[in-house]
């Protein structure tokens, strides 16, 4: 987990020293204990939801996103309920920039590659995006170090099974549940299956 907050750090051009000040406030007397939960719910016209948060106060985090999810047009759900429908996988996002995607596919595929695509990201930049199931996280990004490759991301997702397609109007509702959840100050994620 530590690796790859700071190796995410650093794609963001953080400097070294700010992120050891703030693994070394983390650990003080002062840091305060935050939990990692997932919770689930269903938004509007039954799209499934998965909220991954940290939070150092369950009770208004359950009561925040409850309301979220009851103002949304959707339910919060129990635990379990929401989850089968999602793969939780690795993402590594990669410059592609000197990169043979053919040969390191090949050459990944032994290390638990097992998606490898293009994409762009939010300046519309190049990127080469590889999934691996999430046991395997630690041998791609191994395997990826040992390449000499520094990702520009290195996380966890949840992938939809099945992406479910609605009408322009309704998927407008399912997005604004969205975007309310991702403006609650302990969600750090929000994953569903709308297609």
């Amino acid at each position: 987990m530590l690796r790859r907050v700071v190796q995410n750090a650093r794609s963001f051009n953080m400097p070294k020293d700010k992120v050891e000040s703030a693994i070394r406030r983390a650990a003080g007397k002062e840091a305060e204990n935050y939990e990692e939960i997932l919770y689930e719910g269903y938004g509007p016209h039954g799209i499934a939801i998965l909220v991954e948060t940290a939070t150092n106060n369950t009770t208004r985090t359950v009561s925040n996103l409850r309301t979220h999810f009851n103002k949304g047009g959707g339910n919060f759900a129990s635990s379990g309920s929401v989850a089968f429908l999602f793969k939780r996988m690795g993402v590594f996002r990669l410059k592609p920039d000197g990169l043979d995607p053919d040969e390191m596919e090949l050459e990944l595929i032994d290390h638990g590659l097992e998606e490898m695509g293009e994409s762009t990201g939010e300046k519309g930049e190049p990127q080469l995006v590889l999934r691996c199931a999430f046991a395997d996280f630690g041998n791609l990004q191994k395997a990826l170090e040992d390449r000499g490759i520094t990702p520009l991301s290195a996380e966890s997702e949840y992938l939809p099974l099945t992406p479910i397609e609605l009408s322009e109007d309704q998927a407008t509702e399912v997005l604004k549940l969205v975007d309310r959840l991702e403006q609650d100050d302990d969600v750090q994620k929000v994953f569903h299956n709308l297609g």
